[in-house]
């Protein structure tokens, strides 16, 4: 069984979490002024990189909160864990 390190309530088994995408995607900066392309590189384009990859993920079924991770995909170890709005690992 995979292991994540919440970094709120420490190691717990995968299955208490749920994916949330690629981490740290910028919001377009005035949301009424974008255009379509804007939106969607902002809703749909992602890097997808093998290797190590910045992801946002939540601990569902623990203490709710969102965490960023750092998680090779190739692996699928994770090499790191912050809370929001730390700086990345």
């Amino acid at each position: 069984m995979l292991l994540i390190a919440c970094p709120y309530c420490g190691p717990r088994p995968e299955i208490e979490f749920s994916y949330g995408g690629e981490a740290h995607i910028a919001r377009p900066a005035d949301p009424r002024r974008a255009d379509d392309a804007a939106w969607t590189s902002f809703l749909y384009l992602r890097a997808n990189t093998r290797g190590d990859h910045a992801e946002r993920w939540r601990h569902t079924h623990g203490c709710g909160r969102f965490f960023n991770a750092v998680r090779n995909t190739e692996s699928d170890h994770f090499l790191a864990t912050c809370k929001i709005g730390e700086p990345k690992p």
